[in-house]
């Protein structure tokens, strides 16, 4: 039986962890077998990878290597666990995937979509998650709930404009894949957004 894979969208400080750690505990309130992972990550060579991209002395690192790096770790990601986890029948929780590329490397550095499907063909093809979450809220109010830029984080430090630039992304994907990802308002308490997350999960049939 084929498991099925959920994943989070959002701006740096949108709420990601804190909503797939109250989901979990929902699964597992329910005995519904399921993994939380990470992009990128989610295994040895993959958190390797992440180390690589996040690490803000990287700083001549070239837009299309960095967009390279994230489609290898998730080709490496998708083998280690993801499949496997499909495979035994659990509910794959994933913090980031496939339109974090589009956002980040697409809309917020400038490369062509086109590209980064290229390179990310493999995931797309065989891999599109049952449904992704977006997180709702805007790049500046996210980072106020998480107090500003993680200073060591490259990604985190790519300044205002680019993370403007990146949540508009988004909201032009959420037009372009209407089927694929859904925005949930997280301007409420935590509790609220889990709430509207479960209900949208129910209403699709991913959860019981």
């Amino acid at each position: 039986m084929k498991g099925r894979f959920i994943a989070f969208e959002g701006c740096e400080g949108a709420g990601k962890s804190t909503q797939m750690r109250l989901l979990s505990e929902y699964l597992t309130s329910r005995g519904i077998p399921h993994i939380l992972t990470r992009e990128p990550g989610g295994g040895q060579i993959s958190e390797a990878i992440r180390k690589i991209i996040l690490d803000g002395k990287n700083s001549e690192m070239t837009d299309e290597c960095e967009a390279l790096l994230y489609a290898a770790a998730r080709v490496q990601h998708l083998a280690d666990t993801v499949a496997p986890a499909l495979a035994r029948g659990e509910t794959v929780l994933c913090d980031r995937y496939i339109f974090s590329s589009f956002a980040y490397q697409g809309y917020g550095r400038g490369l062509s979509l086109a590209f980064l499907k290229e390179i990310n063909a493999f995931a797309i093809e065989k891999y599109m998650p049952d449904l992704t979450v977006f997180l709702d809220i805007p790049s500046s109010r996210a980072f106020e709930r998480k107090h500003g830029a993680d200073p060591d984080d490259r990604m985190e430090q790519a300044g205002e404009a680019f993370h403007k630039r990146v949540y508009q992304g988004y909201k032009s994907l959420l037009k372009e894949y209407p089927e694929e990802m859904t925005a949930v308002d997280c301007s409420g308490t935590k509790y609220e957004t889990s709430a509207r997350i479960a209900e949208l999960l129910r209403s699709r049939g991913l959860i019981g």
